[in-house]
């Protein structure tokens, strides 16, 4: 965190040189290139601009957080790594996986296909897969490492 802060008053200190005489230095830490204050609703209208450009649903910031955790889940990013980037602390973080990462509809169809085929094997209606050997579910699902 601290070198993430040292490089961020390297490029304040830019800001204040460029602004010259135009910089209002009040002591804020994170400030507009001129030292004013941030407007707390800018983030808000910029994250509305990046939706409409993408042509997405509207939806509020904190939904990214939420899409993120799904993401990383759909992924299979191990646990360390997803607090990591979420920014979890450990002890509390096994609650926030449970609130922000959503298990979906596809990711359950895919859990139930692959334990059928690990208790029953391959179904032969389905295309390339006519093999009623149990083993051969189990090893799909041990490669597939679910």
């Amino acid at each position: 965190m601290v070198k993430l802060l040292r490089k961020h008053k390297e490029v304040q200190d830019q800001e204040r040189a460029e602004a010259g005489e135009g910089w209002q230095d009040k002591g804020y830490v994170f400030a507009k290139p001129d030292g004013e204050p941030l407007i707390p609703n800018t983030d808000y209208h910029h994250w509305k601009k990046l939706l409409s450009d993408a042509g997405v649903r509207d939806g509020r910031l904190h939904d990214a957080r939420h899409t993120t955790g799904t993401v990383l889940l759909l992924l299979g990013v191990p646990d360390r790594i997803v607090d990591s980037i979420m920014g979890w602390e450990p002890g509390g973080a096994a609650r926030m996986r449970a609130r922000y990462m959503h298990v979906t509809d596809p990711m359950l169809k895919r859990v139930a296909k692959q334990v059928g085929q690990a208790l029953w094997g391959a179904r032969e209606s389905e295309p390339g897969t006519a093999d009623d050997n149990p083993e051969r579910g189990l090893t799909e699902v041990k490669r597939d490492g679910n």
